[in-house]
């Protein structure tokens, strides 16, 4: 390669090194990003259409369709069944996510701070409900609260309850289909949970033991905000999930009994399918998808605030702001 006298490379030099370089090594960044941006187009795509066809009619019933405006969005606003819908989905995911929540960390927290041959045991044990379809999980539940034969049934008979409703009944319906939901994805949350117990260090819990911490005063001060992030990453794909729940309460009532299980996705289902409103039933799919998104914003902000204490990145930035 040449240089000049003052030891500078000359102006066609840089050109003629990137002729050289092979076409594989300049492409190497596009080839990178290319699954991500074909990723990209194949959500755009999609719900780009969402939104054309929820402004028209189309109907699998019509051969064709015209544009309608924000007529579908109007009719949905003004009905009572969409905040009905809303209502149940913001229930139901409240109620599942907070019990899955709650039940998760305790169960991960007892399994994470025992080690013997029964916790071994009963960390495989918790993992079945993960391995089973939540539309057979719920098949399952309803032929343990049969009133005829379930097992459950008998169960309640020992303390005195007989034919109890489960979910034919307005009162009880939400109950079980948030106790179905509890008993196939809290193993979920315990894994992910005891996964980020397991990863803790053991000096800073050693040493809080010599000195007679108690046990509320390690998990307050020394569990509780190294595992958070692993708490908001459960919490995060579980409220999600249930706030689009569909399989459960479509396999256990259809929605019922009447409407008190009908939330926006078996409501977007039955507009579309049912009634075959397609057009219809998408700006119900969008609303979801609009919640869904404002609450995942929120918890990853909080995780990623999270992550920063447990780290102690966060202390340190302001131990150098006040100095």
């Amino acid at each position: 390669m040449a240089f000049n006298i003052k030891g500078k490379q000359p102006k066609g030099a840089a050109q003629n090194d990137l002729n050289t370089v092979p076409w594989l090594t300049k492409a190497r960044p596009y080839l990178i990003m290319a699954p991500s941006l074909l990723i990209t187009i194949g959500i755009l795509i999609p719900f780009g259409m969402a939104i054309f066809y929820s402004l028209t009619n189309y109907s699998f019933r019509l051969p064709k369709h015209s544009f309608v405006g924000l007529r579908n969005w109007i009719n949905m606003f003004t009905d009572r069944a969409f905040w009905h819908a809303v209502w149940v989905t913001v229930r139901f995911a409240f109620f599942a996510t907070i019990l899955e929540m709650l039940l998760g960390l305790g169960i991960a927290l007892l399994l994470g701070n025992t080690e013997n041959k029964f916790t071994k045991v009963l960390r495989v044990v918790l993992t079945f409900p993960l391995m089973v379809a939540p539309v057979i999980g719920t098949i399952i539940w309803q032929l343990m609260t049969n009133n005829s034969v379930g097992i459950l049934e008998k169960f309640l008979n020992l303390f005195g309850i007989y034919n109890f409703p489960w979910a034919a009944s307005h009162a009880t319906a939400m109950f079980t289909a948030v106790l179905i939901d509890l008993w196939v994805y809290c193993p979920f949350v315990i894994i992910l949970i005891l996964a980020g117990i397991q990863s803790l260090p053991k000096s800073p819990f050693e040493s809080a033991k010599i000195d007679g911490g108690s046990a509320w005063f390690t998990f307050k001060n020394l569990t509780l905000p190294m595992i958070k992030p692993c708490i908001y990453i459960a919490l995060l794909f579980r409220l999600m999930a249930s706030l689009q729940e569909f399989s459960i309460i479509f396999a256990l009532t259809k929605g019922g009994p009447g409407d008190t299980l009908m939330n926006l996705s078996v409501t977007a289902y039955n507009t579309g399918f049912a009634f075959q409103k397609f057009g219809a039933s998408l700006p119900y799919i969008l609303v979801l998808w609009f919640i869904v998104n404002l609450v995942a914003k929120q918890i990853v902000k909080r995780w990623m605030h999270s992550q920063k204490v447990a780290s102690g990145r966060d202390a340190a930035a302001e131990e150098g702001g006040k100095s």
